[in-house]
């Protein structure tokens, strides 16, 4: 553990509630969907959106209580279409839920964590994202989000 670092009382730096959920960045959604739901023994997104301040198009699943998103571009010059022609279809990023972001994002860089952009807003909540560059190349999310999973997923 690096020296300096201050650790609450179950072990790390900040709270975590659970992974919130994992994104796939995928070129084609519609046929990204095709090849996943029925892995997933789903017909359909649990929740799907649009959030263009974003520049993506989401299909989102509940395993248990973390999603699952596939995310496709709605843009050429958005980031998920900028990861994919950099590193390709695959997992963009993990995401993990805390009960405050900008609480989260000042802790993480009080020790060093590089934040990227600052807090940014999404439905009710708001979250940040963390420089892979700290993190062994995954790009961390950080989210407030109060999720209702769906009863019986």
């Amino acid at each position: 553990m690096p020296d300096g670092l201050e650790i609450d009382r179950r072990g790390g730096i900040l709270k975590i509630n659970k992974i919130d959920h994992i994104c796939i960045a995928v070129k084609n959604l519609d046929k990204a969907r095709s090849v996943w739901e029925p892995l997933l023994g789903k017909t359909s997104p649990d929740d799907s959106y649009v959030d263009e301040p974003e520049k993506i198009r989401v299909a989102r699943y509940w395993i248990g209580e973390v999603g699952f998103e596939l995310m496709e571009s709605t843009s050429p010059d958005g980031e998920v279409a900028r990861f994919i022609d950099k590193h390709g279809e695959g997992i963009m990023l993990i995401s993990l839920n805390v009960d405050d972001t900008r609480q989260s994002m000042a802790e993480l860089e009080k020790q060093g964590y590089p934040i990227i952009g600052g807090a940014r807003s999404f439905r009710d909540c708001e979250f940040a994202f963390i420089h892979p560059r700290k993190l062994n190349g995954v790009l961390l999310e950080l989210i407030d989000y109060k999720w209702q999973e769906q009863e019986g997923e």
